[in-house]
């Protein structure tokens, strides 16, 4: 199993410390601007790039090991990670440097087997990763070892950010054909991916197809080949209900566009095995978030895909039910993070949906000028 069953965050930006968190299939994070939820979801994307041996790209790009530490350097003096996922596990201490980079202080994979929880240090000193060097060692019995186990599980999560859909962004331009092995990050090859769907997947494809109809009914299908002059390049077109005339992707609304990107991603035959997206309901209409919640909850239902929200729209979290929820906020400049429960919830919900009570301030995670309403217990609704 791939899915991540605990997880423990120190010291990295906001996050001063979160100690094995669960983590359910279903995790929607809401909460104000700045409390912390796309820190959450930044650890994930470090945590890619670190495994897959960019960790000072990833570093500099953030501003230098000191932007990463919770309230700085002289603060917080290392960054933990520790994840749990079936029994396999993964753990590392990164330091700063004078420099202004992160080097592991240990870097640590985990097996509990029938003899307990077993531990292998991979060393310490490094500026980057040595999971990838290690995966193919062999395991006692001439199987694949645990550093083959934790490098597939953590090189399948994907961090989805489909924001960029300006004129020059990616998913609008052509790119090669053969770029569809997997759905990109940005969906810059969704046209390619669609097309092996196409081909390869037809009932998958279909799916996908029918789900944006339901979002955008003025849409029946779309056009996929290669472009004329250069065949190893394909664009994004689509058709329009009772029109053989094929529109280009600069003619579909952002909002219609990230749609479709979050439908393929959600859809898709060979998931993740954790997905993560970051406020995917910029420019959606108020259906198009009734069917992503929907979405969300049918990728996660299995309990063999986990996927991972943070989001701000109230619509999206009354597909949900109050375990799928968890309430970030902000307290003397450090992040946490508390998961609803439906007992403490229960007389409030006959009369409210999840977004009316996270609106009238009752869930928390709302800025910390709006009061909530009295009395403070929020095991009743007021009567």
């Amino acid at each position: 199993m791939s899915t991540i069953r605990t997880l423990t965050i120190e010291g990295f930006k906001s996050i001063q410390k979160l100690e094995n968190f669960e983590l359910r299939p279903l995790n929607v994070l809401i909460g104000a601007n700045g409390a912390g939820k796309s820190n959450f979801v930044g650890f994930f994307q470090l945590l890619r790039e670190l495994i897959e041996k960019r960790l000072q790209v990833a570093v500099v790009k953030e501003g230098g090991a000191d932007a990463c530490l919770y309230m700085g350097p002289q603060i917080t003096g290392q960054i933990v990670g520790r994840l749990f996922f079936g029994v396999n596990g993964y753990e590392f201490i990164l330091l700063p440097t004078p420099d202004n980079r992160l080097v592991f202080a240990d870097e640590v994979t985990t097996f509990n087997g029938n003899y307990g929880l077993i531990r292998k240090s991979l060393g310490s000193g490094h500026s980057e990763s040595r999971l990838r060097d290690l995966k193919d060692e062999p395991g006692k019995t001439g199987q694949h070892g645990v550093s083959y186990h934790v490098f597939r599980a953590v090189s399948s999560w994907v961090v989805y950010h489909f924001h960029d859909t300006s004129a020059t962004a990616g998913v609008r331009r052509q790119g090669p054909i053969n770029d569809n092995e997997f759905l990109r990050p940005n969906a810059e090859n969704l046209a390619a991916f669609l097309y092996l769907l196409n081909q390869a997947w037809p009932a998958y494809y279909a799916r996908i197809r029918d789900v944006i109809r339901l979002a955008a009914p003025f849409f029946d299908d779309f056009k996929l080949r290669p472009v004329p002059a250069h065949p190893e390049l394909i664009q994004l077109e689509w058709l329009q209900k009772d029109s053989d005339y094929p529109f280009r992707a600069s003619q579909l609304s952002d909002g219609t566009l990230r749609f479709i990107c979050l439908a393929t991603a959600l859809l898709q035959p060979i998931k993740p095995s954790t997905m993560l997206f970051d406020e995917p309901e910029l420019g959606l209409h108020p259906y198009a978030l009734t069917l992503l919640g929907s979405l969300f909850r049918q990728a996660a239902k299995q309990f063999i895909e986990q996927v991972i929200v943070s989001t701000q729209s109230a619509l999206l979290l009354d597909e949900l039910v109050p375990e799928d929820v968890i309430v970030v906020e902000r307290t003397e400049g450090q992040s946490t993070f508390r998961r609803l429960q439906t007992p403490e919830l229960s007389e409030w919900l006959q009369e409210y949906t999840l977004g009316e009570l996270w609106q009238k301030n009752v869930l928390g995670g709302r800025p910390k000028e709006e009061q909530a309403p009295q009395p403070s217990d929020v095991s009743a609704p007021p009567q």
